[in-house]
């Protein structure tokens, strides 16, 4: 195992110049940071994906250019217009007008992946200009070198194994004596293509990273101080967990807790790399470890929340002792990389959830015309929206007795549209009414956290 560690920032920490300032004081502060991965500056990837979908006018086009490029000529400006890197900023937002105007004409996902991809590559030209001018040896690599993928633009799959070649002839050889910044979210096929990974795909490509190059630890630094009980901003009684299990981190990134990509565990699961989660604003205040175990496993550890789900119920009297219904149905889904969450059925009918929120990078939606048309050639097809998921994440939890009583009890005054417990130890979910959600997870927090 490398000593090395792999520091992430996300798109808030690289807002602007004042902003990379405090994540070069973090970087700098350890010395054992070998490689920096960076997502666009805040609000930057929303304004590529408007300009991927093609369907602004001219006007319109031009404003969210002009919004682009205001943020990127504010950090040139606080470094004082470095020629070279100037130049490059300048040339990547000409390479962005091209292409918007290109997608105003015909967008696809090819298109899209190159447009998107923008934001990463100049945020970390800026902040590389920035260490340079600190006195740092920093490296500037385009991570689409040595990240490889397959061709499915807009929520590419890594080849874990063509990545940890390319990371070991290409960075190895820097590692000793240079600071390597790098892009997350973006990587590219074997013809050279440009692919993303999906929204905030910029956590998993650190973790990658940090595998391929078996390093001692990775550091996620984002805009709060760690993983708390809930989302703070719901509930104020919500506090800071300073360590977590990977399990239980896992169950958590993957049930709504926006402070990790659900990927982003994989990689350092696979290799036992602790993952530090803190803030690059307060980096006093500490934050979260995630290791393979910890002293502490309570019952009920925290309360996530994922929002916009989507039921979807299929009926079908073929169901009833019959075999390879259910097959057909996610053969459908699995041909359109469709990741069901939950699910539970009856003699008749299956219900399923999908997560709106995981679609691709462009934008595009999880349930297609195609995909229901397919569906509806087995089975009549009920589509919910406007559902939020719950996930009660603990230890334990199906082995003890009186949980769901203590559970079910805190929730009596709310429909409850599907259940799943049992599956794991590890979490109890529910799907309700988004206009609940909030009063639900306060609820379950006051009387099983607080």
């Amino acid at each position: 195992m490398n000593p090395i560690n792999v520091a992430k920032f996300g798109g808030t920490s690289v807002a602007n110049a004042a902003a990379m300032d405090n994540c070069a004081n973090v970087v700098l502060a350890n010395p054992a940071t070998r490689i920096v991965v960076l997502s666009a500056s805040a609000g930057v990837t929303n304004l590529l994906v408007t300009l991927a979908q093609g369907e602004l006018d001219a006007a319109g086009r031009d404003a969210e250019l002009a919004k682009l490029a205001d943020i990127q000529h504010a950090i040139l400006a606080s470094l004082g217009h470095p020629a070279e890197v100037s130049d490059q900023i300048h040339a990547q937002l000409d390479d962005i007008r091209t292409m918007a105007q290109q997608a105003s004409q015909h967008t696809d996902a090819e298109l899209a992946d190159r447009l998107i991809a923008s934001g990463e590559l100049m945020s970390t030209r800026l902040f590389t200009e920035l260490l340079r001018q600190r006195g740092v040896n920093a490296h500037w690599q385009d991570v689409r070198q040595i990240m490889r993928t397959d061709s499915r633009f807009g929520k590419a799959t890594v080849d874990i194994v063509a990545t940890r070649t390319l990371c070991q002839q290409t960075l190895g050889p820097l590692l000793g004596d240079t600071l390597i910044i790098t892009q997350g979210f973006i990587g590219a096929d074997s013809d050279g293509r440009t692919t993303t990974l999906g929204r905030g795909g910029s956590d998993y490509s650190a973790a990658l990273l940090a595998e391929a190059l078996d390093a001692g630890s990775i550091e996620i630094w984002t805009d709060v101080p760690g993983i708390y009980t809930t989302d703070p901003r719901l509930v104020s009684s919500a506090r800071p967990i300073p360590e977590i299990s990977f399990v239980e981190a896992a169950e958590m990134a993957t049930f709504g807790a926006k402070v990790l990509h659900p990927a982003t565990l994989q990689p350092a699961l696979r290799q036992n790399i602790p993952v530090f989660v803190g803030s690059s604003k307060a980096p006093a205040e500490g934050g979260t470890w995630i290791r393979a175990s910890t002293e502490s496993r309570p019952l009920f550890r925290a309360v996530a929340l994922r929002r916009q789900q989507v039921l979807v119920t299929l009926h079908s009297l073929n169901m009833f002792h019959a075999y390879g219904f259910l097959a057909e149905v996610f053969g459908i889904l699995a041909r359109h990389r469709i990741s069901v969450d939950l699910i539970t059925t009856s003699e008749v009918s299956v219900s399923l959830t999908l997560d709106h929120t995981g679609s691709q990078s462009n934008g595009e939606p999880i349930l297609s015309d195609k995909v229901l048309a397919e569906l509806g050639q087995w089975c009549k097809v009920e589509v919910e929206t406007g559902l939020a998921l719950v996930a009660l994440i603990g230890n334990r939890m199906s082995e003890v007795n009186g949980v769901a009583s203590q559970v079910f009890a805190t929730l009596n005054q709310h429909n409850i549209r599907m259940i799943c417990y049992g599956a794991s130890a590890h979490n109890l979910c529910f799907l309700v009414n988004e206009g609940e959600a909030n009063e639900i997870v306060n609820r379950l927090h006051q009387t099983l956290l607080d």
